[in-house]
């Protein structure tokens, strides 16, 4: 018997399961947090490079500012320092650095989440096309599409813009408050003490938001879902004169994440306006403060411009900090959306058991049924199709023939029995993933991939040349006529089983066992054939 021995794949990003992905629970912020964590490993050297380069453009700002203030301070004779020409030439080299260290940054971030963002989705689509199918799934298309298209662009910005930002502003925030607290120790208490208060103050309604974003979010989802579903079918719906209903629902749903929309907007303004009252007293704290310093001789009035500007570069920081609360509240949201998507069971893997000879599959005691149903589809049942023979299954609608064929490509998982491929040299292998190798599958209907013809026929065969598939599909062996009719991009429709047979089985002809789903009338609607 070939060995069955196989690997799951792994992924380091998703090292981290979560158990909220099946009891529907919110995902705690640590476990958030180490999900993200293991979604940005590659990356995380550039996003501290990215966060670093910003620090250095804060230090050069704040360098700037007790530049300023030297300045003035030398012109109106209120202190001694470096010459005006020192001071000059350091305010101009300050200018010039800080608007290449900010495009730096900036060009840095991009690239890196333009890069995370292929790279988790490149992660997640693997993860997805790799699960084992589930009869149950409940997921829709749309849904998934959605998370895909919309939720790891979200990831990937906060991540490498929202983080270094975080970065940034701390480092901006601790640094103007240091060199105030050398200047005016009370002053920098006082600021410290009025804008941290609003901040806290808006963040009361952080649990709030963060479930409307979900609700946001999922209702998204179910748009996306209704658009993609009534467009596909489309002609059934004109046919049943439902289009009007559909669209009726389509305005239905839209009024409904209307409205949580603007729930969560005057939340988000409600933030915004307490940050707001929490700068307007500092910076009207600090005007007067050196307005009456400089009434006393207290301050100076290049230490009065310090002020200001200082005061500037911690209301910068706080307010970028309130912009990132319900940018971290989305990114919560994002992953747990896609935690739901990564932690589905992967197929066995490894290398595939292909059978020499002529082969056969043998059904011994077989008993399956769908999970959460109550009706066997097979009830100890056992069949030898043996090699060389012909063999049809037929049957009204939901008999089991669909079943069948998804036990044998492995699939899904029989209860009780096992499914064996052999060939006439003795070896043999229960039916796995590993297995499908020695399989040819002709799926129901028109399923077509967008692209060539040529794309197409090559997933039957990956190495068929220009003249195979030409004389595959029965074209002539003439350059232009030959090209032509592989090359189309969408324009060549299949157009019967017949026709999709034509195009895909000469290309798995290396197989044994053939398998056609098809409809030909009500009762023989799939068939297996094993053929030699």
């Amino acid at each position: 018997m070939y060995a069955l021995d196989g690997h799951a794949i792994e992924h380091s990003w998703k090292s981290v399961t979560f158990a909220f992905c099946r009891n529907n629970s919110e995902m705690r912020i640590k476990d958030c947090i180490a999900w993200l964590w293991n979604a940005s490993r590659g990356n995380h050297l550039h996003i501290l490079c990215v966060g670093v380069t910003g620090m250095v453009r804060v230090a050069v700002s704040l360098f700037f500012i007790w530049v300023c203030k030297g300045l003035i301070d030398n012109v109106t004779g209120q202190s001694e320092g470096w010459s005006l020409g020192v001071l000059v030439a350091m305010m101009i080299v300050s200018m010039a650095v800080r608007p290449l260290l900010s495009l730096m940054a900036d060009r840095l971030a991009r690239k890196t989440e333009a890069c995370m963002n292929n790279e988790l989705r490149m992660n997640i689509f693997d993860h997805l096309m790799a699960s084992r199918w589930d009869s149950r799934e409940s997921r829709h298309s749309g849904d998934i599409l959605n998370r895909l298209i919309d939720d790891v662009p979200s990831v990937s910005e906060v991540l490498c813009r929202g983080i270094p930002s975080v970065m940034i502003t701390t480092c901006q925030l601790i640094g103007a408050l240091y060199i105030l607290s050398k200047m005016d120790v009370r002053l920098a208490l006082i600021l410290l003490f009025i804008m941290p208060a609003a901040l806290l103050l808006s963040k009361s309604y952080v649990s709030r938001m963060r479930k409307l974003t979900h609700d946001i979010r999922s209702r998204e989802s179910a748009i996306q879902e209704h658009i993609q579903e009534s467009v596909q079918n489309r002609l059934l719906l004109r046919s049943m004169e439902y289009t009007p209903y559909s669209v009726s629902k389509l305005g239905d749903m839209q009024s409904g994440l209307f409205r949580n929309v603007m729930r969560y907007t005057n939340f988000a303004l409600f933030s915004r306006l307490m940050i707001q009252v929490g700068f307007s007293a500092g910076y009207a704290t600090a005007f007067l403060w050196g307005i009456f310093g400089i009434r006393s001789g207290a301050v100076t009035f290049g230490t009065m411009t310090a002020f200001l500007q200082l005061v500037a570069q911690i209301q910068n920081p706080m307010v970028e900090l309130s912009r990132q609360i319900p940018a971290f509240i989305r990114v919560m949201t994002a992953a747990e959306r896609l935690a739901e998507l990564s932690d589905a069971p992967l197929e066995q893997t490894g290398k595939p058991v292909v059978l020499t000879g002529r082969a056969g599959i043998r059904i011994g005691h077989l008993t399956y049924s769908y999970p959460g149903g109550e009706k066997k589809v097979f009830d100890d049942f056992s069949h030898d199709f043996t090699p060389g023979s012909l063999t049809a299954v037929i049957g009204e609608t939901g008999i089991g023939k669909t079943t069948l064929m998804r036990l044998i490509l492995a699939l899904v998982s029989p209860d009780s029995g096992n499914v064996v491929f052999y060939d006439c040299e003795g070896n043999k292998a229960e039916a796995s993933p590993l297995t499908r190798r020695n399989l040819s599958y002709v799926p129901q209907g028109n399923t077509l991939f967008s692209g060539t013809v040529r794309e197409n026929l090559r997933m039957g065969n990956p190495e068929a040349t220009d003249e195979e598939m030409t004389a595959d599909i029965g074209c002539p062996q003439d350059g232009s006529r030959r090209r032509s009719s592989i090359d189309p991009l969408k324009n060549h429709r299949v157009n019967s089983a017949d026709d999709e047979r034509k195009h895909a089985l000469p290309f798995r002809g290396d197989r044994d066992l053939l398998s056609f789903p098809q409809q030909d009338d009500d009762l023989l609607e799939e068939s297996v054939i094993a053929d030699n």
